[in-house]
This record gives structure tokens, sequence and C-alpha cells, in this order.
């Protein structure tokens, strides 16, 4: 068990603080949701690095053997999800003049149409999600003989160690905060991303 402190960040013994204050962008009063992420490095060097000069990033970082390293403050929103798709759309359940404006909308109009809705009528988003990302890189699929987008990409496998540490961590978070169950994510679940992303995860 945990405990969070008045800055938002974990107080445990698993949990090592690298807090990265550019990440955070504004408060985030309520936590709807969870997504899990892999980072397409494949040291939890680089992301460090990358975090030193970015403003896009999660809440917590795992390393391959299972450490667990507290990103942003849990009391601060973070640039984790990226366009957000419709869950309507997703659940198929839209009610016909929402599909017909979903249809002919754009990826980005969609995100701007789902992002204008309350919880829990779209997926959690940047501003009520915690992001929790695994290190991992991703390869080319051997099967693709052109670039064709996202697609073609494969991360590669969570670690044991990883999946340990992410369902302690899922759980304690969904303790604290109250997150429901099948409000927990993998990233291509909720935005538009490479299908494999963090495909062998589980919490």
């Amino acid at each position: 068990m945990f405990r969070i402190d008045e800055d938002g960040m974990v107080r445990s013994a698993l949990i090592e603080a690298r807090r990265y204050t550019s990440l955070e962008r504004g408060d985030m009063p309520v936590v709807n949701g969870i997504v899990v992420h892999q980072t397409g490095g494949s040291t939890a060097q680089s992301t460090f690095n990358s975090y030193a000069n970015s403003t896009v990033g999660a809440h917590f970082l795992i390393d391959k053997d299972g450490a667990i390293y507290q990103t942003a403050s849990l009391y601060k929103r973070a640039n984790h999800v990226g366009l957000l798709r419709s869950r309507c759309l997703e659940r198929h359940n839209c009610q016909p003049a929402e599909l017909k404006r979903l249809q002919a909308a754009t990826l980005r109009q969609r995100s701007t149409m789902e992002h204008g809705k309350a919880f829990p009528d779209r997926f959690p988003s940047n501003r009520d999600s915690i992001g929790v990302e695994l290190v991992g890189e991703y390869n080319r699929n051997p099967e693709f003989g052109t670039v064709r987008g996202a697609d073609e990409y494969l991360y590669v496998p969570v670690t044991d160690e990883q999946n340990a540490a992410l369902r302690w961590l899922v759980g304690e978070l969904r303790r604290l905060l109250s997150v429901a169950a099948e409000e927990v994510y993998r990233h291509p679940q909720v935005s538009y991303k490479t299908p494999t992303e963090a495909a062998t995860a589980s919490w």
C-alpha cells in the first residue's frame, strides 16, 4: 500500500520519484481512468532524457526490470493520450444524429467533439487520467515491404517484471483514486496509436 502526499507524489519504498514539472499541464481534480503506454525506447534513461526537454509524458514509468518511477504529480494533468477516440463509435451505441456528425468528421474533429463531453460519455483523457509508461521499443514488422504508417510497427513484449509491477501499481491507484476496473485502457483503445502498443501488458 502507498499514500499520496500534498504534492501528489506517491510515498512508497517501491516507487522512486523522478518528477519532471515540465510534463505537468495544470490541475487534475478528479481521476476517471488509467492509460497504459509503451515508450518506443529501449531504456528508462532514454525516456528521462526525452522528458527533460518535453511537455509530453506520463505520470509513471516502469522499467524492464520492474522498477517504478513517478515522473509527474497525480494532482496535475499530463499530455499522454493524444487524439481521443469516440466512445460511442467504439461501443457501437451512437445516437443517429451524432453518428452522422462523427462519420463526416476528421480524427481531429472527432477528438474535439469528444473533449466537449463529460465523462463517462467519453473515454478518460489528458484532463482526467493517469498515464503509465512501460519501457519498450518497437520494430518494423517484416511482413511490411514499404512504410505504411503506425500499423507496420511491432512493440516488444512487456516483461514479466513489468507486468508484476503494473498489476501492483494499477491496483493501488484504483484503490486510492476509486477508478473502475473497466476504465483502465491500453493506449490504442482510447487514441489513434500503433495497435501493438502495450498489447502484452496485463493488470
